[in-house]
């Protein structure tokens, strides 16, 4: 009986390791963002390009109301798969941080220092009383110094620079074909092309109005109209 409540009580906290190093809270919050809808983020010789599942449960929810990338400060923009109310949270926290970097150097922040501000956030969640870990990926890109820059932030707080990659659901299908099917020096056509089929590989029935995408350069943050994208689906929408 001592043995089942010790497991227990690493169970319920969110800042017990286990005997074996393990946070059990974290690896639930790991599973939460492993069944949300894709999201998938590539970068191309001059832009972050973003593609996001938005399908929703039921055909009366509003699509537009389902929000899965977002645009930070005009020239970042943020990606996320897991629970939705807890990407928001972190996306205002992003759009604090950018807005004090602002006030303070007179410079917008870096796409790394954006993401190790937010890595930051959801680190401390895992290691103070009364909190839980956020359950959520985040993929934040766009442009610094003329370098396009990808970065993955996960539920213990470790941010991780990629090329491409993809976080929720299939994420391990998806990055196998992207692993596959990605080279470097993309133009932002290209890269639209394989984020996209990079999402269809984990979602063959994904129709062009089920999905979001995003694009960041060195213009900034814009949105890609679904047309656009029905395009890549052969017109189907």
């Amino acid at each position: 009986m001592q043995g089942d409540s010790d497991r227990r009580s690493y169970d319920r906290g969110t800042s017990i390791f286990s005997p074996d190093g393990r946070l059990y809270q974290v690896e639930y919050a790991r599973e939460a963002v492993r069944k949300g809808s894709a999201t998938v983020g590539v970068t191309t010789a001059e832009s972050v390009v973003f593609a996001s599942d938005t399908s929703t449960r039921s055909p009366l929810l509003e699509r537009d109301s389902v929000e899965k990338i977002h645009d930070v400060d005009g020239r970042l923009g943020i990606a996320s798969a897991g629970h939705v109310a807890d990407a928001r949270r972190l996306v205002d926290e992003a759009r604090r941080f950018a807005q004090t970097e602002r006030l303070r150097y007179g410079d917008a922040p870096g796409v790394e220092t954006t993401a190790k501000a937010i890595a930051d956030v959801v680190q401390e969640s895992t290691q103070t009383g009364g909190m839980r870990p956020f359950g959520v990926g985040l993929l934040v890109g766009g442009v610094t110094d003329g370098e396009p820059r990808l970065y993955e932030t996960d539920p213990s707080g470790t941010p991780s620079a990629w090329r491409a990659t993809a976080v929720g659901s299939d994420g391990d299908v998806i990055r196998d074909y992207l692993e596959t099917e990605y080279t470097d020096g993309l133009d932002t056509a290209d890269g639209l092309a394989l984020a996209l089929d990079a999402l269809r590989a984990g979602a063959a029935d994904l129709t062009a109005a089920e999905v979001a995408v995003a694009t960041m350069d060195a213009d900034g943050f814009r949105t890609v109209d679904t047309d656009t994208v029905a395009g890549h689906f052969g017109g189907a929408s």
